[in-house]
């Protein structure tokens, strides 16, 4: 390749976002995680689903660019973003080089029913994700990853829910991320000597039954580390 074709074909900088949420409560034995995804309207790539993103303008900052083509193709302004990764493979886009920064955004189930969807705009379950474009696949794979890994040293459990919450509630969040049901006895246990939980001394309201206790974070102590918490088949042997 000559030094004037070289100089020419520059590579593109993209930025886009995996957005995780709580799938709703329709009754399954355990919680999972979902997703968005944007139907692709040109080539490459034409009819295939991709995650929400769009180009770097030359006078806006990743957040900021991240943050708008997130808003502006789901609806979406989360209080949880941050950078992922990098991915820039020289052949991840056919016909030109293409580097994405990648970032992961966590909301509240609430914010979803406000986000946009459309036929272009849906929400799939993680493990029921449809034919991606580009190495999008590996870029959710990557994320969860990610999103395992750092739940159990943070509190970004709290993303997923209310200002206040159940026992319940949060014990979904960990058995829905890391994809194994927990023992509630040992949950329990485990995050209520953590420290890192306040009772509110409220209930929720509405239930047929007893009504659970509410929870929220209490941000000056240490955060849990789920890693003690086991799961039911570990239990059980």
């Amino acid at each position: 390749m000559s030094q004037q074709s070289s100089v020419s074909a520059q590579a593109r900088l993209a930025v886009s976002t995996v957005i995780f949420a709580l799938s709703p409560d329709t009754g399954a034995a355990a919680p999972s995680l979902r997703l968005p995804l944007v139907r692709r309207l040109r080539e490459p790539g034409a009819g295939r689903w991709a995650l929400p993103g769009g180009w770097l303008p030359v006078d806006e900052g990743l957040d900021e660019a991240a943050a708008r083509t997130l808003h502006e193709t789901t609806g979406l302004a989360p209080n949880y973003l941050e950078q992922l990764y990098t991915f820039g493979a020289p052949d991840r886009s056919p016909g030109e080089r293409v580097v994405s920064v990648v970032y992961f955004a966590l909301v509240h189930s609430d914010e979803v029913e406000r986000a946009v969807s459309d036929e272009n705009v849906c929400w799939f379950d993680e493990d029921h994700l449809p034919e991606l474009a580009f190495d999008h696949r590996d870029i959710i794979d990557y994320a969860l990853l990610r999103l395992r890994t750092k739940l159990e040293y943070s509190r970004i459990a709290h993303e997923f829910l209310g200002e206040t919450f159940t026992m319940a509630e949060l014990r979904g969040v960990h058995e829905a991320v890391l994809r194994k049901r927990v023992d509630p006895a040992n949950f329990r246990r485990t995050i209520e000597a953590s420290g890192t939980l306040v009772d509110t001394g409220e209930r929720l309201a509405g239930t047929p039954h007893r009504p659970p206790a509410l929870y929220r974070f209490d941000t000056s102590a240490d955060p849990v580390t789920p890693d003690r918490i086991l799961p039911l088949s570990r239990m059980s042997s």
